[in-house]
């Protein structure tokens, strides 16, 4: 296989990434529109002006967070002057993190929510989604190959990648399969539990998980890792999972409601 796997559609050739990317915020939207047409708790006029409120601070927040994070992370690389010239602006607006991401817009929604009033507990629609369109993009990352540098480090495992430099473990879809699992584990935990859609256990959990994820992850990532042997996405991600952890901890146990399938 050689990287990158471009798609042609009629005639032309797309890189792979952003066919991936816009693919996966489609079909994460339609899956969260699904499971709140199937619960019945599509917005209303009454309640449309507060949930835009929310979703211009999840977008402006994602963007945030996805941008700053990548800074962070690749903060050597943009402050380094080379031989001929300093980093280009393409160097400062390209490159983002689902991580940062990820934390941005829970920061952005918890503010719109603060302002607006809302008191009600709604990142747990977002969980199944969120999974899909995050394993559907890292999709488009390891199709990306090398320039995505969302790579693992060289490996003679078995199931190992060539990129174009020799044979690496494939994080991308490493991801993916991890993905998936917390997905599944949490329907069945859902479906065992009785637990709804309205208590935001479900999003903390994901977001335990997933960040628990990210930090072992990049231990078989060539990521710069400066502080304390840990890289930027992994500092970003402990305190991400204290908050879950904590918040869990913390979390009344409430009458369920809206059980999926039911």
């Amino acid at each position: 296989m050689q990287f990158p796997v471009y798609f042609h559609f009629f005639g032309m050739q797309i890189h792979p990434h952003p066919v991936m990317e816009g693919l996966a915020y489609a079909t994460g939207l339609a899956l969260h529109l699904a499971i709140k047409a199937r619960l019945k708790t599509l917005d209303t006029t009454e309640r449309l002006e507060r949930s835009l409120w929310q979703i211009a601070g999840a977008i402006l927040g994602a963007l945030a967070g996805a941008k700053i994070l990548a800074w962070i992370e690749n903060w050597h690389q943009l402050t380094a002057a080379t031989s001929l010239a300093p980093p280009g602006l393409e160097k400062w607006l390209g490159g983002k993190t689902v991580v940062g991401g990820l934390l941005g817009g829970w920061i952005g929604v918890e503010i719109a929510k603060h302002y607006t009033g809302i008191k009600q507990r709604t990142g747990d629609l977002w969980v199944y989604p969120l999974a899909l369109s995050i394993a559907i993009g890292r999709v488009g990352c390891f199709l990306t190959g090398l320039s995505d540098n969302t790579y693992g480090n060289f490996t003679s495992l078995p199931w190992a990648v060539d990129f174009g430099d020799g044979p690496r473990h494939p994080t991308q879809l490493y991801e993916i399969a991890v993905l998936l699992l917390i997905a599944a584990g949490l329907y069945v935990y859902q479906r065992t539990t009785h637990l709804g859609f309205a208590t935001g256990r479900l999003f903390r959990l994901f977001m335990l998980a997933y960040c628990a994820w990210r930090v072992a992850v990049e231990f078989i990532k060539p990521t710069a890792k400066p502080w304390l042997g840990l890289s930027a996405i992994q500092w970003a991600c402990l305190p991400a999972c204290a908050v879950c952890v904590i918040s869990l901890a913390r979390a009344k146990r409430l009458p369920p409601a809206d059980i999926l399938g039911t």
